[in-house]
């Protein structure tokens, strides 16, 4: 019985949430919007973690968005939402699947919001980033570094 109690038990929780980086560049804003808004956008996720103590860790998410309106370059946005876990007592395949996916997924609501927020004040249409399965995303990165 002693033996049990003595084990870690798991632990997940984040500590901090903060925005760590923007950029928002907007070169032709006055010739878009006396166009038509009908913009052609590409997107790119990325997740990135350090360890920053003993089971403290910080995952970084970064979004880059670029629209083009009409063959024009409309805006270039990029975020970096950042957070602190306390990911303690897991094997470490679980350990890798929390960073690469479960943390990402907690993080994703405050990143879409901060990316609606920067196109509102760019003086653009409101964006709702659509959900990301970051479980898939994951499996998908692991089976791509594995070949």
């Amino acid at each position: 019985m002693s033996e049990l109690n003595n084990k870690a038990e798991p632990h997940f929780s984040m500590q901090k949430i903060y925005l760590k980086g923007t950029a928002f560049e907007s070169p032709h804003s006055a010739a878009v919007f006396s166009q038509d808004w009908k913009p052609r956008t590409t997107l790119e996720l990325d997740v990135q973690y350090e360890e920053v103590d003993s089971g403290r860790y910080e995952v970084v998410l970064t979004v880059s968005l670029t629209a083009r309106n009409a063959e024009q370059l409309a805006f270039t946005l990029e975020v970096e939402q950042a957070a602190l876990f306390l990911i303690q007592g897991f094997p470490e395949d679980q350990l890798q699947q929390a960073l690469g996916a479960a943390c990402p997924s907690v993080m994703f609501p405050y990143l879409r919001e901060n990316v609606d927020h920067l196109l509102v004040k760019g003086g653009y249409p409101a964006l709702t980033l659509a959900p990301v399965n970051f479980d898939a995303m994951y499996r998908e990165q692991r089976s791509s570094s594995a070949a």
